[in-house]
């Protein structure tokens, strides 16, 4: 029997109503508010097995696995994800509260579908509590996000283009699981009254306070954030401009995303759930007393170059996954990536010694070999 879940792709379209698979348990929505951070919504599944009920049974069972994964990534701060490995055997089939499905399509032996996930709350708080793996799980206030494009030819200069979100960046926001979120988000259209200066402000530190001021009377909400994607075809990149203010405060943050094998659709869904990753951290961060640095985008922050070494894959992605999300790091490019190092620059207040000690705290070094700084997975 080979199960495999549906991944890296991350959304899947619904093509049915929802079905509830334990009709015990409470859906997602009616779930109290309190607990609605213990929901995983509309994660893709999909198995092949010798028959169509196997598929099923080893998708749902598999799933269930990966979702308990992304509810603690979801709920667990960054620095403490180390921490996480003391219950990474759990079997999360006990915790389960109950499961839906948005959609799902068969043949004679395979499964896909997309499900909701929900897990005990009390039951998930006394694991981590009894492990001493530290969570947060009170949503933020909501977060208005107004998803954007930007000609990057022309990005540099005053003549820059913004545009409603299309294609991938606009329909892939609507499909991650923003309810349930601990910042949840609400996706909204560029309002027509906004001039492209407003826009334009976010890329520089001086007027960014003033284009935050406009969106917010605009929007009748403090919280608004805008997320600016431009494809750098030449450059093989897609840049995203993360910039307005959130739960936390205002903020602005630049990355870069390697086109992957020329898929811009992957590399868009990528930055995406990225730049949310991004917003959760940032609320974790405060609450539980971890400091959250607010970077400008005018280039605050020593430049960094360095090489990232790595033992694999999963090493690599666990390492490139701190890199997006910790809060204080700005305008990353990854550029070539080998079978066991990549490439890559940043921005971070204080230079190299100033991010080493900050990579320390989550299990990665960063050293300064003559001139050259590498960094490595542990000590």
């Amino acid at each position: 029997m080979c199960a495999t879940l549906r991944a890296p792709r991350l959304v899947m379209s619904a093509i049915g109503t929802i079905l509830v698979l334990a009709t015990h348990a409470p859906s997602a929505w009616g779930k109290p508010a309190a607990d609605r951070a213990y929901t995983v919504a509309n994660y893709p599944v999909e198995a092949r097995a010798a028959n169509a009920v196997a598929a099923k049974d080893a998708a749902i069972a598999d799933g269930q696995k990966a979702a308990f994964r992304s509810l603690l990534k979801r709920i667990v701060p960054v620095t403490a994800y180390r921490e996480m490995e003391r219950i990474a055997a759990t079997d999360p089939a006990p915790l389960i509260d109950g499961v839906a499905i948005r959609s799902e399509r068969n043949s004679a032996t395979e499964y896909i579908a997309s499900l909701d996930f929900t897990f005990q709350a009390a039951e998930v708080r006394e694991l981590l509590n009894r492990q001493g793996v530290p969570f947060v799980d009170v949503q933020a206030p909501a977060t208005v996000v107004i998803p954007l494009t930007r000609d990057a030819k022309s990005a540099a200069g005053p003549s820059g283009e913004f545009r409603p979100a299309s294609g991938t960046w606009n329909t892939v926001w609507p499909t991650l699981d923003l309810q349930n979120s601990v910042s949840p988000l609400k996706i909204e259209n560029a309002k027509p009254e906004i001039g492209a200066d407003t826009f334009r402000g976010l890329y520089d530190d001086s007027t960014l306070a003033a284009s935050i001021m406009t969106l917010a009377a605009a929007y009748g909400t403090d919280q608004v954030v805008v997320a600016i994607a431009e494809v750098d075809t030449e450059g093989r990149r897609v840049n995203v401009l993360l910039a307005g203010q959130d739960a936390v405060g205002p903020f602005a943050l630049k990355r870069a995303y390697r086109l992957s094998d020329g898929d811009l659709a992957y590399t868009l869904e990528l930055a995406a759930v990225v730049s949310q990753g991004i917003l959760e951290g940032r609320w974790k961060a405060v609450s539980s007393g971890a400091v959250a640095v607010a970077m400008p985008a005018g280039g605050a922050g020593d430049e960094v170059s360095f090489d990232a070494q790595f033992a694999g894959k999963d090493e690599w992605n666990a390492m490139r996954r701190v890199l997006l999300e910790a809060p204080g790091i700005d305008d990353i490019r990854i550029g070539t990536v080998s079978g066991g190092s990549a490439s890559v620059s940043l921005k971070y207040p204080g230079g190299g010694p100033a991010l080493a000690r900050t990579l320390a705290g989550y299990g990665i070094s960063l050293t300064d070999m003559g001139g050259l700084w590498v960094m490595r997975q542990g000590p």
